[in-house]
């Protein structure tokens, strides 16, 4: 008896990441705006209000891909920035982690046009779903403080401005590149690799 809730949650859990994984597919096929629940069900082999079950409307379906999307975005570069961060300080945590951000986004185009675009009219993500990305922001801030607390950038880095920009430009080259080349493998596109030139130019600007 203990263990049927686990299992009941388990298999909910794994029907959740086939949803997500359709709706992702079928995204990739007919544009992020043009999801349909109908069609997500029968790429799942459900009916339509078995889906609801799951998710009771296209948003709540959209917060799941938005929240799943940021955890991982997240993940991947809070773990290139502490990795490269250990190795040779703040600086290079805060390019790794600038790097990690483009070749994930690269690597899910769907959901980084999710991410960082607003394509779907009405849809805001939840707070929760939002989360993730707040905290990525923050860890930049962090790193960009110890960079100025070591002298390796002139205190001005750190105000809320140039934090943004700072995000603005990897946003930006993210942007660029799906709207150009979305299909270039990560790297090699002609906005990805202009990445470390642009990171240069921050760097510079911010110099003790």
């Amino acid at each position: 008896m203990d263990g049927n809730p686990d299992r009941r949650q388990v298999r909910r859990q794994e029907t959740v990441a086939e949803i997500l994984a359709a709706a992702v597919r079928l995204m990739a096929q007919d544009g992020v705006a043009g999801l349909s629940l109908s069609a997500v069900a029968r790429a799942v082999g459900m009916r339509p209000p078995s889906l609801y079950v799951y998710f009771p409307s296209k948003m709540a379906l959209y917060d799941a891909l938005f929240a799943r999307g940021a955890a991982e975005l997240h993940d991947a570069v809070r773990s290139a920035a502490v990795l490269a961060g250990d190795d040779a300080g703040p600086l290079a945590g805060l390019t790794a982690g600038a790097h990690a951000y483009v070749d994930w986004c690269m690597r899910n185009p769907v959901t980084a046009q999710l991410l960082n675009w607003r394509p779907v009219p009405g849809f805001e993500p939840s707070r929760e779903a939002f989360a993730p990305s707040a905290a990525m922001v923050m860890d930049t801030r962090a790193q960009i403080d110890l960079a100025v607390q070591h002298g390796r950038l002139a205190p001005a880095a750190a105000t809320d401005d140039s934090v943004l920009l700072f995000t603005s430009v990897i946003a930006g080259v993210v942007s660029q590149q799906l709207a150009n080349e979305p299909q270039a493998p990560p790297g090699q596109g002609r906005y990805t690799r202009l990445l470390d030139p642009a990171l240069d130019m921050w760097l510079a600007h911010h110099a003790p």
